[in-house]
C-alpha cells in the first residue's frame, strides 16, 4: 500500500514539475520548391525521413502544390495539379492539414500534430492580389493560442500588373523597382489583415513564416544596398509598423546565414515579442539532405529545393 502512494506522488509530482516547465514546441518551415519536386521520384521517402527525423510539431511549406511532371520542367495541365499532404503527413506524424488562400499554383500549406483552426485564407482583393496567397491559422499548445501567419510574396522585379506586358514595358517596371513596391504592398496588406488585426499582438503569441523574396535591412551590411533602395521596402515594413522579432537575426546577429542556393536570406520566422520570450532555439538547416544540388535532368530546379528550411523551437508556458 506504501508503495502504491508512493508511485502515486511521484506520478503527481513529475506532472506537475512537467505542466511547470511548459511544453517544447518545434515549427519548421521550407519552401520546398514546386510541390517538393525533388520527392516524386521515391513517393517521398527521403523527404519524409529527414522531417520524421526533426520531430516537428507544425510544419509551413510554400509552394506546397505539385505543378510539374516527374523529373520533367513540363507543367501539369492547372486542373492535374495536385497537393500531396493527405499521403505525405500522416507518415511524419501529422494529422491535421491546412491550406492557406492562393490563386496559383504556389500555395502554403501548414501540417500539425494539433488541430489546426482557419482565421482567414488570404487572397487579398482587386487592388493588391495577394499573389501566391497566405493564411491565417491557429493552434492551442499548453492551452495557449498561437497564431500562424504564412506566405509567399511576389516574386518578379517588375510589377505584379506587368504580366503579359510588352519586355520593354517590363524590363523598365523592374528598373523603377516595381517589383520590390508590390511584395510590400502585399506585405502589408497581410498585416493589416492578421496581426494588426490584435492590439494585444506584442503580449500574444503570433509566428509569421514565408518566403519573401525581399531582403532585410537587418543585413544590409552583407548586401551593402543605399539605404532607400526599393529592395529593403518589404521588411522594412515590418519592422517599423508590426512588433514582430526577426528570430534567426535577434539569435545570430553578428552572422550571416543564407537560405537560397543564390546566397540570399529572403526566407524568414518572424515572432511577437511573447513568442519570442518562449524560444529556446532557432536555426537554418543546411545538411546533408537539405543542402541545394542543381538537378542533372532539369537544371533549372534543384534537389531538394532551392531554398534552405528554418526550425524554431519555443518553450510554451
Amino acid at each position: 500500500m506504501r508503495k502504491v502512494l508512493f508511485l502515486i506522488l511521484i506520478s503527481l509530482f513529475t506532472l506537475n514539475e512537467s505542466s511547470a516547465a511548459g511544453k517544447d514546441l518545434k515549427v519548421l518551415y521550407w519552401n520546398i520548391q514546386n510541390g517538393m519536386w525533388s520527392g516524386q521520384d521515391d513517393d517521398y521517402d527521403a523527404f519524409v525521413s529527414w522531417v520524421k527525423v526533426q520531430k516537428p510539431d507544425v510544419c509551413i511549406w510554400a509552394e506546397a502544390e505539385t505543378i510539374y511532371y516527374t523529373g520533367s520542367s513540363k507543367r501539369l495541365p492547372r486542373e492535374e495539379r495536385y497537393f500531396i499532404w493527405e499521403k505525405v503527413a500522416p507518415r511524419y506524424g501529422h494529422k491535421y492539414i491546412y491550406i492557406a488562400g492562393h490563386r496559383d499554383g504556389y500555395p502554403q500549406v501548414m501540417t500539425s500534430k494539433y488541430p489546426i483552426e482557419n482565421v482567414e485564407k488570404i487572397v487579398g482583393d482587386e487592388e493588391t492580389v495577394v499573389c501566391h496567397g497566405a493564411g491565417w491559422a491557429r493552434i492551442k499548445v499548453a492551452g495557449k493560442i498561437l497564431n500562424l501567419v504564412s506566405l509567399h510574396t511576389w516574386p518578379q522585379q517588375n510589377h505584379f500588373n506587368c504580366k503579359g506586358a510588352a519586355p520593354e514595358i517590363i524590363k523598365a517596371s523592374a528598373e523603377r523597382g516595381e517589383g520590390d513596391m508590390y511584395r510590400a504592398q502585399e506585405l502589408k496588406w497581410i498585416c493589416e489583415h492578421t496581426i494588426l488585426t490584435d492590439k494585444d499582438a506584442a503580449e500574444n503569441l503570433w509566428l509569421m513564416a514565408g518566403d519573401f523574396n525581399a531582403v532585410s535591412p537587418k543585413d544590409n551590411w552583407v548586401y551593402r544596398l543605399p539605404e532607400n533602395s526599393t529592395k529593403l521596402l518589404t521588411h522594412k515594413y515590418i519592422l517599423e509598423n508590426t512588433p514582430y522579432v526577426d528570430v534567426i537575426w535577434e539569435r545570430n546577429p553578428r552572422n550571416f546565414y543564407t537560405t537560397t542556393f543564390e546566397k540570399k536570406r529572403i526566407d524568414f520566422v518572424y515572432c511577437s515579442p511573447a513568442l519570442y520570450d518562449c524560444m529556446i532555439d532557432a536555426q537554418i538547416v543546411e545538411d546533408y539532405y537539405t543542402r541545394p544540388v542543381r538537378d542533372e535532368r532539369v537544371r533549372s530546379f534543384l534537389n531538394p529545393s532551392d531554398h534552405l528550411p528554418i526550425i524554431v523551437t519555443f518553450k510554451i508556458k
